[in-house]
């Protein structure tokens, strides 16, 4: 009588090595994906300033990258024209270098772009009607939620203290007996 089936116990089955192969290759996939997103998320965005762009004379180039810090791209909404590659953003760079080559100020190259594309491009936005919510907002948020759970606390019933309404007669008998043999 032949089993046939035991000798395949002994020998390696094909399927063992293609698990091993995949389990590899899902490894392998995997960090590749992790360096991939560590490369995008954590890339410096300072080459954002192209070559063309920077001024011969390095005290006004300092002047513009640092004028440019503070105002924000209105295409990418939550980022410095600086740090931008959006085309708006070039344009803007180039306008404060060619405001700053003409010899203005800081303070008037930033109420030349103000004037130009609204309050909305600066990063720090100044304190004035307009932006009181923007300045005070989160302060009223924040209070508004600690006024809400004060008010939620004082009102929730303790239930440690037993009140005299909740007792009938005789429960309230009792407590004055046992109160009694105490004294």
């Amino acid at each position: 009588m032949k089993f046939s089936h035991i000798t395949l116990i002994d020998r390696p089955t094909p399927t063992r090595r293609i698990i091993d192969v995949f389990l590899y290759r899902k490894t392998k996939t995997f960090f590749i994906f992790i360096a991939l997103s560590l490369m995008t998320f954590y890339s410096s965005p300072t080459f954002a300033v192209e070559p063309s762009e920077v001024l011969a004379d390095t005290a006004l180039e300092a002047r513009a990258r640092d004028i440019s810090k503070g105002f924000r791209c209105v295409v990418c909404q939550n980022q410095s024209i600086d740090d931008s590659n959006a085309g708006l953003a070039r344009d803007m760079r180039l306008l404060v270098r060619e405001r700053l080559v003409a010899g203005d100020t800081n303070t008037e190259v930033t109420d030349y772009m103000v004037s130009r594309y609204g309050s909305y491009v600066l990063l720090k936005p100044p304190l004035n009607k307009s932006t009181y919510a923007l300045w005070y907002g989160p302060l009223l948020i924040v209070s508004l939620g600690f006024l809400i759970l004060l008010v939620f606390f004082h009102r929730r019933p303790n239930s440690s203290v037993i009140t005299k309404e909740g007792l009938n007669d005789e429960e309230q008998r009792r407590i004055e007996a046992l109160l009694e043999d105490e004294k």
